[in-house]
């Protein structure tokens, strides 16, 4: 059975404006360069200048039903005001009084793909040939490893590239690989790929053990049983030393050597969002925008409104449509302007409260000294909700004085500690690091030691707390760092 009723309810909807804040909130400093850039493409009433943009809704009251007559209420000289003071400015106090700060460079270049397609080129080869070393080359991942196998390669080129070979043909370009550089690619597991690099040293008495040491006690290395390698190849724990010395320095991921590498992950280049300087312990924040351009509303478009008000007695549909247009567009520049506008006031406030409860860590540059915060603490200064905080913080970073630091890096929970006191988790990260630092590395300490350590220096942790912060630190279990 169908029924009617009338039902009243709330419903909150963010408007196109907020929208657009939102969004230029979560954006760093390079990628709101692109994203003006892109709307200075897009919208033509947008343009770079430094003249004063429209700050009032007068356009508004433009009337879209009326057929021409009479528009009295759209008052240009209203709509357009310039006796305001201008209230954005890009540039304006985001930059520090002497204005030496410089864009980091980085540097484009092949990346570890194109390298090893330039070294075919060296090679004197077949068309199949050329056609399967490339394939071969393309399922190498970005370690340097090849994972697949040479036979299952061989199924897959015939559907893929409709090329007809063998497995003995695959063999032999997956082994023209393996002679690249660098050293050890195109290997399938770590231990060929350390064999690999061990045959281009040159030979002698330490690298011909380290190579018997790989082949027939490989299992033996990885879990760090020292005794049963000495005694197994006859050799006093001098000589071990040095034939581990052989191996350790080999590098377990060839791709990653590769400095091209770097530009397949987002550029790798890191440009801070705010500059921090401290003046005599007087810490000032600024947004870096030395590359973001002032905006304005086009003159031209401003010319086309000014026209249409001015001329009352042709004001005909085709004019009505075309300020219609005008209309948006400018509309459109204005909620960008004004987002943009947001945004730095937002990032600004956000992050001098942010200076301003770390102020310690700031001033000494030591990570003892990091106070335990939460994104709650930062909007009750603020104001702001903790979804905002949330998109200030990420993907945003910091210049100090001490170094380049991700925003999200000064929020950390917090611990009580055997006094009482309210303490950071990265300051007891900072003591469990230090005291696997300086520990005895013929008998590092276990997860149970480490409890004990922290114990002794006032700090009492559960031993699976211990084992997650280590973890976290990519320290290793006791035993994978054991040394000779």
């Amino acid at each position: 059975m169908l029924r009617q009723s009338l039902r009243q309810k709330l419903q909150q909807k963010l408007s196109p404006a907020q929208i657009q804040v939102i969004k230029m909130l979560e954006v760093p400093t390079l990628e709101l360069e692109e994203r003006i850039r892109q709307e200075l493409e897009e919208n033509p009433a947008l343009e770079e200048g430094e003249e004063i943009t429209a700050d009032n809704d007068e356009m508004d009251d433009f009337d879209l039903n009326d057929d021409g007559g009479n528009n009295d209420d759209v008052d240009f000289d209203d709509y357009m005001s310039d006796d305001e003071i201008p209230d954005y400015k890009l540039k304006a106090n985001n930059t520090s009084k002497d204005d030496k700060h410089e864009d980091i460079p980085f540097t484009a270049g092949m990346t570890f793909h194109e390298f090893l397609l330039e070294q075919v080129g060296l090679l004197q080869l077949t068309p199949k040939q050329e056609t399967l070393i490339e394939y071969v080359i393309g399922n190498i991942d970005e370690e340097g490893y090849l994972r697949r196998t040479p036979e299952a390669m061989v199924d897959d080129i015939v559907f893929q590239a409709g090329v007809q070979t063998s497995d003995d043909e695959m063999y032999e370009v997956v082994e023209m690989v393996k002679q690249f550089d660098p050293a050890g690619v195109g290997a399938s597991t770590l231990q060929e790929c350390l064999a690999l690099q061990l045959d281009r040293k040159t030979p002698s008495a330490d690298v011909l053990i380290a190579k018997k040491l790989l082949d027939d006690y490989f299992e033996e290395f990885s879990k760090k049983h020292f005794d049963k390698i000495s005694k197994a190849l006859n050799i006093d724990d001098s000589c071990l030393k040095r034939v581990m010395n052989e191996i350790v320095h080999l590098n377990p991921k060839p791709g990653n050597a590769w400095s091209g590498n770097v530009l397949e992950k987002s550029m790798g280049t890191i440009v801070p969002d705010f500059i921090l300087e401290n003046d005599e312990n007087k810490l000032s924040v600024s947004l870096n925008n030395s590359n973001i351009p002032e905006l304005r509303i086009s003159a031209t478009y401003n010319e086309m409104f000014q026209d249409y008000t001015g001329n009352k007695q042709n004001q005909n549909r085709e004019m009505k449509d075309a300020v219609m247009f005008v209309k948006q567009k400018i509309d459109s520049a204005r909620w960008f302007i004004d987002a943009i506008k947001q945004r730095q006031q937002t990032l600004l406030a956000t992050m001098t409260a942010i200076v301003e409860y770390q102020k310690a860590f700031f001033i000494e540059g030591d990570e003892t000294f990091l106070k335990p915060m939460i994104l709650k603490d930062i909007a009750d200064m603020t104001g702001y909700d903790i979804s905002t905080i949330s998109r200030v913080s990420n993907s945003k970073y910091i210049q100090t004085e001490f170094g380049v630091f991700s925003v999200k890096y000064f929020f950390s929970e917090s611990m009580t500690n055997d006094s009482g006191e309210e303490v950071s988790t990265k300051e007891i990260k900072k003591i469990l690091q230090d005291c696997i630092s300086s520990e005895d590395k013929s008998k590092p300490l276990n997860d149970d030691a480490l409890v004990e350590v922290l114990k002794t220096k006032g700090y009492v942790i559960a031993r699976r707390t211990v084992a997650k912060y280590r973890e976290q630190l990519n320290i290793p279990v006791a035993r994978m760092r054991k040394e000779i």
